[in-house]
């Protein structure tokens, strides 16, 4: 059973507990989750009505991106678990011998980089779902774009969660080339998404104040 099978109340009550997992990068990917199909709601109460009818098309095929990248983020809470799991038993092995020492290094470095892969994926995925928030900000029905708003702030928080998750990794790896790399497109990510985030949030804004 996935951890989304369970009842919310079960998830919560997981992620509250001592228990290793779900931790942040799970949380993170299911409340992108829970973003995404806001604007999916928002989408449904668009497609069918006449005022909309020029646009339809387009909402259509955000549905569907969008129903692609909540099914995506909804694997990776499963996902965020399966690689924490061989770190968690990397950090444990014994370090007694100079050949132990080495091999813990080696595990902690091979499973560290899985673990950064999951939170950078979850970033990718909000920065996906952002940009999906914003079209259907500017095209979605008004009778639900606060949702908009809503969805968006839930993604832009799961892209900050997603990088902590990532950082916290970097830590541990010595390859400096991988460490550079997978920084620079998490900050790219993280600037290019925040910014986009509140663009779109202040769209909504602008919208229902007007």
């Amino acid at each position: 059973m996935g951890m989304l099978d369970k009842s919310c109340k079960d998830f919560l009550d997981v992620l509250a507990s001592k228990e290793a997992v779900p931790g942040g990068g799970g949380a993170a990917a299911a409340g992108g989750a829970i973003g995404m199909a806001l604007s999916n709601m928002v989408g449904n109460l668009t497609v069918g009505k006449k005022k909309y009818a020029e646009v339809e098309d387009e909402v259509k095929d955000l549905l569907d991106k969008g129903y692609k990248v909540m099914a995506e983020l909804e694997t990776l809470v499963d996902r965020d678990a399966e690689v924490f799991e061989p770190l968690s038993k990397a950090y444990g092995m014994p370090k007694e011998t100079e050949e132990q020492q080495q091999a813990k290094a080696d595990a902690l470095e091979k499973y560290s980089k899985e673990a950064c892969s999951v939170p950078m994926e979850i970033m990718r995925k909000s920065y996906e779902g952002i940009q999906i928030h914003n079209r259907m900000g500017q095209i979605g029905s008004m009778l639900a774009i606060s949702d908009v708003g809503c969805g968006v702030v839930f993604l832009k928080s799961a892209l900050i969660s997603g990088m902590l998750n990532v950082v916290i990794n970097l830590n541990t790896i010595k390859d400096q080339d991988f460490v550079s790399s997978t920084r620079n497109e998490m900050n790219r990510l993280l600037s290019d998404g925040s910014k986009l985030a509140d663009e779109t949030l202040q769209l909504v804004l602008d919208k229902l104040t007007k």
